[in-house]
């Protein structure tokens, strides 16, 4: 595969997660910035080093090393690093980014999911969630959170929401 080909599968690797993404982010252009970046045809790897940072509509990634791996014309997946590696995108009809970090994140095509790893947090309208692994299923929009180590507890806050639509109680 020639490098042109490769920048080709990095965008159609890091297109919007249908979940936490803005439709209309998939319509427009990306751009992909690093410090110093390393095509290897042969062994269908690509690697940026050096303040990475992907954009594409609300799609924001950033971290300090991404490795795309290909197989063919076909990406395998994605890994990103950073201390901490971080994502952000607008759902549809959402006034509000959804955002996560972690160490590293990994994102397989096949079956397509996102895998957050070490210090893993995702955010979502004053909403947290932490833990050393957190799993996002994007075709079931399914979240698993936790580990098998004792020490490794899932975190959640949710914050009360508004009841703007709610009546009062009825008096007895």
């Amino acid at each position: 595969m020639n490098r042109l080909g490769y920048l080709w599968v990095v965008v159609v690797a890091l297109l919007p997660l249908r979940g936490w993404a803005l439709s209309s982010d998939r319509d427009q252009p990306m751009t992909i910035e690093a410090d110093r970046v390393e095509l290897d045809d042969a062994k269908g790897i690509s690697t940026y080093h050096g303040n990475v940072k992907v954009t594409q509509g609300t799609l924001v990634l950033t971290g300090d090393l991404m490795t795309v791996h290909s197989k063919g014309n076909d990406v395998q997946k994605v890994i990103m690093l950073g201390n901490p590696a971080t994502y952000r995108q607008r759902p549809d009809g959402k006034d509000e980014d959804v955002r996560a970090k972690s160490q590293r994140m990994e994102y397989f095509i096949e079956p397509e999911r996102v895998i957050l790893l070490k210090q893993a947090e995702v955010l979502q309208r004053g909403d947290v969630l932490r833990s050393e692994r957190i799993e996002y299923d994007v075709a079931s929009d399914q979240v698993n959170a936790g580990t098998s180590r004792p020490d490794d507890r899932v975190r959640i806050t949710i914050q009360p929401r508004n009841r703007k639509d709610s009546k009062p109680p009825a008096k007895p």
